[in-house]
């Protein structure tokens, strides 16, 4: 028998054979599976499913707790506090109509409508002692209501003015939106964003996010160009903010704009593709005026061209035969008049994707670049080439990385790496342009803010004269509103929204022109009499024409079908064609030939 081990060599010894004991087992539990462990994730949607059904059952069970640990008494005294709000905004509506019928109605505001809130519709700078001056979508409390139409407000600085009453709406807040945020918490735990997934998978850099102005987009009409080239109504609503005649030329009189330039998209570098598991439909530069907080314009697409030996390339404008597509085209112009110091253009990088396991299809951005206008001082910056970082992430993010690959190692500190380094960093090429005494007389027929394709200035310029005449001298007053037949009017804005249409009215367009003597190019009559005629004689038909399939955003089966349509020989329309059995077209609409000032007009 062995000797006892004894003093400090015996504890640790003791100590070492329980370390290793441990070990062993940690080394037999990793190499055994474990039962609890989830296994990987097979099918995806099914998952997602399963999840959201675990996490509404969770949510069900904590409002049903959540109402359980309510008292009875509180929950009676809400819903007291509801009906009296809704009798309060009710008798508020009584005191507007009794107001505008002529009933007096003057003094301070009935105890308890305190709750009750105004907020501005728009802007309104005080001319007089006593106004208050406010801003769209500032909160006010309506102190006291005169019978002139003008009442006595306090903003929330607890400065206090006379405010018209046409400017304020009543702002109605729900007390169930103060006391339950319960739907906001279910979208945000239930709803994954696919990229994360994509991310997680290695589908996509981990510096792309879903498309900020795409988003825009799809929202409406806000953002589009059918909706800024529209006249714009001053403050008092009355008259026109940015369209003026000559009374000496009998045209539009042009109005210089703080910000009237064109650029042109050279080419992007060193973009990081998406993975092998998405099928990249289109590629894509989405640029409009940006002030750091807010897009200010609507939003123009330049779609680039793609070389598969050089993945990480993107060019624009494509030589090719014949006319240049404005949705290839890399000139374009931009016009803003915004006064915010940090004025600049916006440029996202995008491409539209579709999965290749579930063909769902959505839109990435690859990266964003900013070009700020203006320097500290207030100058203009130099009209140059200008090579623009690419960063990752939405423009509302600071510092993320396009690809953390470059990163890793940590950052070069010899002057060579440093050079190597710099060439892989992403980068936008644009170049800005100073614009000539011809295109800037074109530009200034335009709204103060508007971003387009450099090939379309003159039909949109055109178009501005046209409308101008409707609006301006047609009319026999300027307070009338009523419908205007004019379906030049009432459909080119829709058109100006369907890049294929704009060429095919481009191409017509050249083509009557090339046909006119050189005294009637510079003739804005006969001009006009030209747009109208090439207009209603080619795009009004197709635009209306049952056989024409919608619009859909980078699908390549839909864009080949309606380009057969337009180009078709068969599609040349004439009076015959338009009242032939043969011709099918939409069902009528008197929004097809009828121009709603109300309605169309920016306010």
């Amino acid at each position: 028998m062995p000797p006892r081990r004894r003093g400090p060599l015996q504890t640790v010894q003791r100590e070492t054979d329980d370390i290793k004991t441990k070990v062993d087992a940690l080394v037999r539990d990793a190499a055994e599976p474990d039962a609890d462990e989830p296994a990987p994730v097979g099918n995806y949607d099914q998952c997602k499913r399963e999840e959201e059904k675990r996490l509404l059952t969770l949510y069900e069970r904590l409002q049903s707790l959540a109402l359980q640990l309510q008292p009875r008494d509180q929950y009676e005294d809400e819903s007291s506090e509801d009906e009296d709000a809704e009798e309060e905004v009710q008798d508020d509506y009584d005191d507007d109509d009794n107001a505008d019928s002529g009933d007096e109605d003057s003094g301070p505001t009935a105890t308890g409508q305190g709750s009750v809130s105004y907020i501005a519709l728009s802007a309104f700078t005080g001319e007089e002692e006593g106004d208050l001056s406010i801003q769209k979508g500032e909160v006010l409390k309506v102190l006291s209501k005169n019978k002139d139409g003008w009442w006595l407000a306090q903003n929330s600085k607890g400065q206090k003015g006379l405010v018209p009453k046409t400017f304020l709406k009543v702002r109605i807040i729900s007390q169930a939106i103060k006391t339950s945020n319960w739907d906001t918490v279910r979208k945000a735990v239930t709803e994954i964003d696919a990229t994360d997934v994509l991310s997680a998978m290695g589908a996509i850099p981990p510096g792309f996010r879903p498309s900020t102005l795409s988003r825009l987009l799809e929202e409406g009409r806000s953002y589009r160009a059918s909706h800024f080239i529209q006249p714009k109504l001053s403050q008092s609503q009355l008259s026109f903010k940015d369209l003026h005649m000559d009374p000496d030329t009998g045209k539009v009189h042009g109005r210089p704009s703080r910000v009237s330039l064109t650029l042109t998209l050279w080419s992007c570098r060193m973009i990081p593709p998406p993975g092998v598991g998405l099928q990249v439909l289109s590629r894509h530069v989405r640029l409009c005026a940006f002030n750091g907080t807010q897009v200010l314009s609507n939003i123009h697409t330049v779609r680039a061209t793609y070389n598969s030996k050089s993945p990480k390339t993107w060019s624009f404008s494509p030589r090719m035969t014949g006319m240049l597509p404005c949705l290839l085209d890399g000139d374009c112009f931009l016009r803003c008049d915004s006064e915010s110091p940090d004025l600049g253009i916006l440029f996202e990088l995008g491409v539209t994707y579709i999965r290749n396991s579930t063909g769902e299809r959505g839109d990435l951005s690859c990266g964003w670049a900013f070009l700020k206008l203006f320097d500290e001082s207030g100058a203009p910056v130099a009209l140059r080439t200008q090579e623009l970082t690419v960063h990752g992430g939405t423009p509302f993010e600071k510092d993320t990385d396009m690809d953390t690959t470059s990163t890793k190692r940590g950052y070069p500190t010899g002057v060579f790496q440093q050079m190597l380094l710099a060439r892989k960093i992403p980068k936008l090429v644009v170049k800005l342009k100073s614009v000539n005494t011809r295109s800037r007389e074109l530009l200034n027929l335009l709204p103060d803010t508007i971003v387009g394709s450099l090939s379309t200035v003159r039909l949109l310029g055109t178009y501005r004269q046209i409308l101008a005449d409707a609006l301006l001298l047609d009319r026999v007053t300027m307070y009338n509103a009523d419908l205007i037949c004019s379906s030049v009017l009432a459909s080119f804005p829709d058109v100006l929204d369907q890049p294929d249409l704009m060429d095919a009215f481009r191409k017509s367009w050249t083509e009557s022109e090339s046909n006119l003597r050189r005294s009637d190019k510079r003739d804005i009559n006969v001009l006009k009499q030209m747009f109208v005629s090439v207009y209603m004689g080619s795009v009004f038909p197709l635009l209306y024409s049952a056989e024409m399939p919608a619009p859909c955003w980078a699908d390549e089966e839909v864009e080949s079908q309606r380009a057969r349509i337009i180009y078709s020989p068969s599609q040349k329309t004439s009076v015959e064609t338009l009242l032939s059995s043969q011709s099918s077209h939409q069902a009528f609409d008197i929004s097809q030939v009828t121009y709603d000032l109300i309605s169309s007009a920016q306010h």
